[in-house]
């Protein structure tokens, strides 16, 4: 139980870490792809330091590596969808990829769906539907779509990711980081972000503890945390990060999307908690039955 407690403060101090990002992406005035670039470049160099230090083998097959480029993903499309759009469009939006998770399953493995996961599938939908009823500009248009993709992608890194051993878990995450600098450098190299103290400090700040302390602690959680238990936890994030943009951008979501929203998050935490419950419910039956 001490380490399931202490995996459970590591996913809470994990999520609250992965907040940040909207604040500080909106303070860098510069493009989403150069912010991609150097926050990924300060976080892999952060996390293969701390694998260097624990005497961690670096593994680089075929599985890591697309383990990698769907999360290298996941960070360049996050960083774009927050200069497209509002940080809290961006935040709620990636939170759908539980759904995107039971689609893969269902094409992928072929398992049928339940009734519950298509319902909470088409409520959720309808709840990103409500983020296109604000601000219709073309940016936002878009930066709605890319946090969608980052959704997507994040559902697809959860899954690989998630067959991976620990060592191989962190090298995947190194991959990552290293696709999404790479990503991004060219825009580095054509726009030449300013650098101040400012800005340092922003990048240095994402790099260090917004992507790479806060991955550590999300690899050392899943050890002793279960997935459903991490996903819970993980709604701190979309919580928390609109909040840091209001209290210290002003930004504030549209009605529609605060709906949105709401629904969002609302659908896929109790799809969460009541799936649980229904497994526990199934195995204690089996267990019965065998017994």
């Amino acid at each position: 139980m001490k380490k399931e407690n202490k995996a459970i403060l590591e996913m809470l101090l994990c999520a609250g870490l992965w907040s940040i990002a909207g604040i500080f992406i909106k303070l860098l005035p510069w493009s989403g792809l150069a912010v991609s670039s150097l926050r990924s470049l300060v976080a892999g160099l952060t996390i293969a330091v701390y694998m260097a230090l624990k005497g961690m083998s670096f593994s680089f097959d075929r599985r890591t590596v697309i383990a990698g480029l769907l999360a290298g993903s996941v960070y360049t499309c996050f960083a774009l969808a927050n200069k497209l759009t509002t940080a809290a469009n961006t935040i709620v939006l990636q939170f759908t990829n539980p759904i995107f998770i039971v689609l893969f399953t269902a094409l992928i493995e072929r398992k049928r769906p339940r009734g519950a996961d298509l319902t909470v599938v088409l409520v959720v939908l309808g709840g990103i539907a409500l983020f296109f009823f604000d601000q219709l500009g073309p940016s936002t248009l878009i930066g709605n779509l890319v946090a969608i993709a980052s959704g997507l992608f994040m559902a697809g890194m959860y899954m690989a990711v998630g067959s991976l051993d620990r060592d191989s878990r962190f090298s995947a995450i190194v991959i990552g980081q290293s696709f999404a600098f790479l990503v991004g450098l060219p825009n580095v190299l054509l726009t030449r972000p300013v650098l101040t103290l400012s800005t340092i400090g922003c990048v240095l700040a994402l790099g260090i503890f917004q992507l790479g302390i806060a991955y550590i602690l999300y690899v050392k959680a899943s050890e002793y945390c279960p997935p459903l238990a991490c996903g819970l936890l993980g709604a701190v994030e979309p919580l928390l990060n609109p909040l840091w943009v209001l209290l210290f951008d002003g930004e504030r979501p549209g009605p529609f999307a605060l709906v949105g929203g709401v629904i969002v998050i609302a659908a896929v935490t109790l799809w969460c908690i009541f799936g649980k419950k229904n497994e526990e419910r199934n195995a204690e039956a089996s267990s019965g039955i065998t017994g």
